[in-house]
């Protein structure tokens, strides 16, 4: 049987059934708040910095005060994780701000006090035929935000654009959507960043084709430099992603996830290859490091 979830409300920790926030609050009403998904390793967040340092930079995107310490978040975090009792299994941990409980209207003033809410779960990894055998994605007729609209430099609670993605490629049958701009340029999923390799060298879109930063997109440019594998940013099309020798995409929760196929055209080999593969072995011998 699945366990449950165990949820801090503005400080307040209760089981999954037993949360509740407000209807009034301006994360429900109008999606206006932001997140981080995060993961734990021998039983601790992993790159928890760096996900409070994204955190902190949407919450200025969007002029919202964050109401804590990293450190008191943390210890935050660890309570609820406690009283999840995930009996060694892995968390899966999101933190939620939000602009807070106020009048019916978009001016910041009526919310002076955000919500924070804290999800701890069993984190679940994909099967492990997934990063053996590969996934099939399809590209999705759902342009990604511009980045003058709702800028998807923000991690948002407001999510409709990529849950319809996600939708349109589940009704296709894909592990995942792969979303472009408003150029046609390729961007990045639904829930991950996108990889291409191409002649040895992995390849991903720049920050300038509208996407989110993944923070493991980001640790892959220095593992490359580790590893002895070139990693850069350059801009993608459909045909650089047809053509290329692998693909793969990256998420705090999957790690790096091999596509073997997209839409109908095979991928490379149509087998995950050398390259995703050295990416992964070196991703996960730095989050299992002691």
């Amino acid at each position: 049987m699945p366990m449950s979830a165990h949820v801090c409300v503005n400080g307040r920790i209760s089981s999954d059934r037993d949360a509740v926030i407000s209807v009034f609050d301006h994360g429900f009403l109008y999606g206006e708040g932001i997140y981080e998904t995060m993961r734990t390793y021998h039983g601790r967040p992993f790159l928890y910095d760096r996900h409070m340092r994204r955190l902190r930079n949407s919450a200025r995107m969007i002029l919202l005060d964050i109401p804590f310490t990293d450190a008191d978040l943390a210890s935050q975090v660890r309570d609820t994780m406690a009283a999840a009792n995930l009996n060694g299994h892995e968390a899966y941990i999101r933190v939620l701000v939000t602009r807070g409980i106020g009048e019916l209207t978009y001016d910041p003033k009526a919310t002076p006090t955000p919500s924070v809410v804290i999800i701890v779960k069993p984190q679940v990894d994909p099967p492990p035929e997934v990063y053996e055998c590969g996934v099939r994605c399809v590209i999705v007729d759902i342009v990604r935000n511009h980045p003058q609209t709702v800028n998807p430099m923000i991690k948002s609670n407001n999510l409709l654009n990529s849950a319809l993605a996600a939708q349109e490629a589940i009704r296709k049958g894909g592990f995942e959507g792969i979303m472009r701009n408003y150029r046609g340029e390729l961007s990045e999923c639904s829930t991950a960043n996108l990889f291409i390799v191409k002649e040895g060298t992995a390849l991903t879109p720049p920050l300038e084709s509208g996407l989110l930063p993944g923070i493991t997109r980001e640790v892959l440019f220095e593992i490359g430099k580790e590893v002895g594998v070139d990693v850069r940013e350059q801009v993608l099309r459909d045909n650089d992603l047809f053509s290329a020798d692998e693909a793969f995409l990256t998420s705090t929760t999957r790690e790096a996830v091999p596509i073997v196929t997209v839409d109908d055209r095979t991928i490379g080999s149509g087998r995950p290859g050398p390259i995703t593969k050295k990416l992964l072995e070196s991703f996960r011998r730095l989050a299992f490091a002691d």
